[in-house]
């Protein structure tokens, strides 16, 4: 059949249009192996935002041996024609990007993929990695000079990533900029509970292991998954709130001390949803291990993680986390006072709540503690340097600029302030900069210079 003059026109019109389209459109590219954060610049990886992962692990305690296969889903945020993920010490043995086999190449901890064709701006894929090892902790003087990530214990392993340990037990883009949500299924010698983020889907024994499946179903950084495996004591229950709890207590532990973690999480948990809004997870819990080689404790999403039993006041301050680094996560690693100097002043507020002493009053005491010629006042907490992000001035003169800013803008304000910041970012990543906009339309009030001066300027301030 013939076109017409017009039609031909039409054909040439639309074809033309077509070129013009494809040739505007940008060629594949390599995303990048970073996100570009100032202390960690090859964390995370550019070019697509993760969205779900499937996590299929399996460990032997006796040997130390991991075994697993993760499933990361993402979007496509250019055109693709290779991507990186994050992974440490473990060896990958296979990869598919939407089910079909990709090319991968190593360079120290950033796996390169290379998918058989270009994946398009603004879709969805899946890469799948098959992987396997023995993990081991990491150690330096970020984190206190402590051991932290994957570290085996006495009957299984404690899992506590901050900041940069999550890629050495599961491929990913391990940056707080990046969260997605989450299944977490764990294979573990029989007998033993595993115990990870979110709601517990299912468990069950076959042969001689236990199969435990776990889903977080609302957006989490890679620091925060964990795959805590032992033997506990489990309890279960809702808080006087409402709230679902899980407190899972090494049996080595359990007559530890007089604190009572079960109590403490579902008090702390339901006053903090009535200051701070309402709880941003589907389960509130405690995972307390017998891991004294750890010397901290860690905000997990929905169960913060104790490497022993701790004072109230620990629980308080992980579980202010939960509003505070968890929902709302830091856009970049210098802003980490947002965490650990919310936490620290969800401390004083519970002593004040609870009448022991007013926030102004442990504010005058950490002040005080310290001498103007003390190393602690030459941290700024509004930018740390990378060994010195939770040094003690990040928490504690970090929680002295919210007591600043709460009898500079006055309770009212002050106490609008807190729930609008978690609900303004809830489940995203904010910055100083976010905060003290928000802070100064809430309170009307220009606050550059009390933030300069607390968060950002050497020396011991003048009140």
């Amino acid at each position: 059949m013939a076109l017409s003059r017009s039609a031909r026109l039409g054909v040439l019109v639309t074809t033309a249009a077509s070129f013009l389209a494809v040739a505007a459109s940008a060629p594949p590219t390599q995303g990048a192996p970073g996100i570009g954060d100032p202390y960690f610049p090859r964390l995370g990886n550019g070019g697509y935002d993760a969205r779900h992962y499937d996590l299929d692990v399996a460990y032997a305690p006796g040997t130390g041996r991991l075994d697993g296969r993760t499933t990361l889903t993402a979007r496509a945020t250019q055109t693709l024609a290779s991507f990186d993920l994050d992974l440490q010490q473990l060896e990958v043995t296979r990869v598919e990007v939407n089910g079909r086999r990709a090319e991968f190449t190593r360079d120290g901890d950033e796996i390169t993929v290379t998918p058989r064709r270009a994946l398009p701006e603004g879709r969805d894929f899946t890469v799948s990695v098959t992987y396997g090892g023995t993990p081991r902790p990491l150690n330096g003087p970020i984190v206190f000079g402590s051991d932290y990530g994957w570290m085996k214990t006495p009957d299984g392993v404690f899992v506590a990533c901050e900041p940069n340990a999550a890629s050495t037990w599961f491929p990913s883009s391990d940056h707080p900029a990046d969260k997605a949500t989450y299944d977490i299924r764990i294979k573990a010698p029989k007998g033993l509970t595993a115990v990870s983020n979110g709601r517990l889907v299912s468990t069950y024994d076959k042969g001689e292991s236990t199969y435990t499946h776990w889903r977080e179903s609302k957006p989490m950084a890679t620091y925060l998954a964990t795959a805590t495996i032992g033997e506990f004591d489990v309890r279960t229950g809702r808080t006087p709130g409402g709230i679902p709890v899980y407190v899972a207590i090494d049996p080595v532990l359990k007559n530890a001390n007089n604190v009572d973690v079960y109590g403490v999480t579902s008090a702390v948990t339901d006053y903090w949803s009535q200051v701070f809004g309402p709880y941003p997870f589907e389960e509130t819990g405690a995972i307390v291990d017998d891991m004294p080689q750890a010397g901290f404790s860690l905000e997990v999403q929905s169960k913060p993680a104790y490497s022993a039993v701790r004072g109230e006041g620990t629980i308080v301050h992980e579980l202010a986390h939960q509003w505070f680094g968890d929902s709302v996560s830091v856009a970049h690693w210098n802003d980490i006072w947002l965490n650990e100097g919310f936490a620290s002043y969800a401390q004083w507020l519970w002593t004040e709540h609870k009448g022991t002493r007013s926030a102004h009053d442990s504010f005058r005491a950490a002040y005080d503690a310290r001498p103007a010629d003390s190393t602690f006042w030459q941290v700024r907490p509004g930018a740390p340097e990378r060994d010195t992000m939770f040094a003690s001035a990040v928490y504690q003169r970090g929680a002295m600029t919210l007591q600043m800013l709460r009898e500079r803008i006055g309770d009212p304000a002050f106490f609008r302030l807190l729930p609008a910041w978690t609900r303004l970012h809830r489940y995203g990543n904010a910055s100083t900069a976010d905060f003290i906009r928000l802070a100064e339309r809430v309170s009307g009030r220009q606050l550059d210079d009390l933030f300069d001066t607390w968060l950002f300027t050497p020396g011991k301030p003048a009140l």
